[in-house]
């Protein structure tokens, strides 16, 4: 199977539609060794190299004008080890391929973010994480990496084999080079029980640290212009497997969670002024329930309503502060928020770039429905951020620059040195890098 190059390139959307690129030419390698081929080639016509997924990154993070790789032929599952409780998957594949591939074989990843048409590679790469007291980000339960570098060589990558390697291109934003396998772990197949149930914005705040270490996973929802939030618990359970039914699943994720939100959010952006009554409505129209099931059905739901995101993580400490700031300058400013702002927490890791990297997290994400102007809004919620030393997900909207990352990551140098190492001539730069990483 010959890779497929396409010479007349079209333009390259981002799934929000926010990111567009016209890449010289894009190759889709059907093997790592073309793909080694590929990247030598561009290196020898002078064009930068970036790899795409399914464009899940509300940032430029995968643009280039270059050579743009498809990674589609490279999926599927390449080893399982059971001794070790490990899974070796090919970059290319999606979350949602490999979370039912293990269901199948008995096992599970043990924590995972609440979408799941992303590869793999592009998860990873840019931090994509779900809640969790103890359990972290995807790329925290990585075991071991390859990554074709600069001159087209590939580098094996775990704790024993190029440590320091391993250390950063866990969450490498596309900078080290490509990744083409990535080893988890895994553990046998296991049963979660959700609670959803509503809550006042003030007592989940004032609660806040109780249900935080009450809970293997919690997360909660608070809808702008009011008082209310929707929280979710997760927690492991012996059973037995009751999960949602069909019908209450259909209107509870389906109708109300994307059509009823998407009718919406499209009066609310032709009719701003009725938003604060429809959050209103919103937040009471989930009502509590209980379900247990395998966790990737409880962890992860559909999403078909388009927005745009920014998520800052703050220092776990730091959440109720920034949330109260958040929701006073919602209330004195005038803006009409129509997309509910969601709080997630992560333990600290060692990943270098990691948003959790040496510090407890928790996590705010503030959303727009797509084609509604949100600069005022995600400037003003930025402004709130980076005054508790925020560090912005690298897959989506923010406007944090080298000089800003410096101060908020202790092992950023670590980081770029390593770069400077492996991609010298900066192949794998675009404008998006330059701006985090520097030139």
């Amino acid at each position: 199977m010959n890779s497929t190059v396409s010479g007349k390139s079209g333009t390259w959307r981002n799934w929000a539609g926010n990111v567009t690129a016209r890449p010289a030419r894009e190759v889709t390698p059907a093997s790592v060794e073309e793909l080694s081929a590929a990247v030598r080639q561009a290196a020898a016509d002078g064009l930068r190299v970036k790899a795409v997924g399914t464009g899940h990154s509300f940032t430029a993070t995968a643009a280039t004008d270059g050579v743009l790789i498809r990674p589609q032929l490279l999926t599927g599952i390449r080893n399982i080890d059971r001794e070790n409780l490990t899974v070796t998957v090919e970059a290319g594949t999606p979350l949602k391929r490999l979370n039912m591939a293990l269901a199948r074989e008995g096992l599970s990843l043990t924590n995972m973010g609440d979408i799941m048409e992303q590869t793999v590679s592009g998860a990873t790469s840019t931090g994509t994480h779900g809640t969790g007291r103890e359990s972290g980000s995807i790329a925290a339960q990585i075991k071991g990496l390859e990554l074709v570098t600069a001159d087209g060589s590939l580098l094996v990558c775990s704790e024993k084999e190029n440590p320091e390697v391993f250390a950063a291109a866990r969450v490498g934003i596309g900078a080290l080079g490509i990744i083409t396998a990535i080893t988890f772990a895994v553990e046998p197949l296991f049963l979660l029980t959700a609670r959803e149930e509503p809550m006042t914005f003030d007592k989940v705040t004032a609660a806040f640290d109780e249900l935080w270490a009450e809970n293997e996973h919690f997360e909660f929802y608070w809808f702008p212009h009011t008082g209310n939030t929707n929280t979710k618990r997760n927690n492991r359970s012996a059973g037995p497997e009751k999960p949602v039914s069909r019908i209450s699943g259909w209107i509870e994720d389906e109708f109300l969670s994307n059509g009823v939100f998407q009718a919406a959010q499209l009066v609310g952006r032709t009719v701003p002024a009725t938003i604060p009554a429809i959050a209103q409505i919103s937040s009471k129209a989930l009502s509590a329930r209980t379900y247990t099931d395998i966790p990737y059905k409880v962890y992860t739901s559909p999403r078909r309503v388009r927005f745009v995101e920014m998520e800052y993580a703050v220092p776990r400490e730091a959440l109720v502060a920034t949330l109260r700031e958040l929701k006073a300058m919602v209330d004195r400013s005038g803006m009409r928020i129509s997309f509910p702002v969601e709080v997630r927490t992560a333990p600290a890791d060692d990943i270098a770039l990691s948003t959790a990297s040496g510090r407890d997290s928790a996590y705010v994400a503030v959303h727009m429905f797509r084609g509604t102007p949100y600069q005022a809004y995600f400037t003003a919620a930025e402004r709130i951020f980076t005054a508790h030393e925020g560090r912005p997900h690298w897959g989506k909207v923010h406007t944090r620059d080298a000089e800003y990352f410096a101060g908020v990551y202790p092992r950023f140098g670590e980081f770029t040195a390593l770069r400077d190492r492996l991609d010298p001539e900066r192949l794998f730069q675009n404008d998006y890098l330059r701006r985090v990483l520097g030139a």
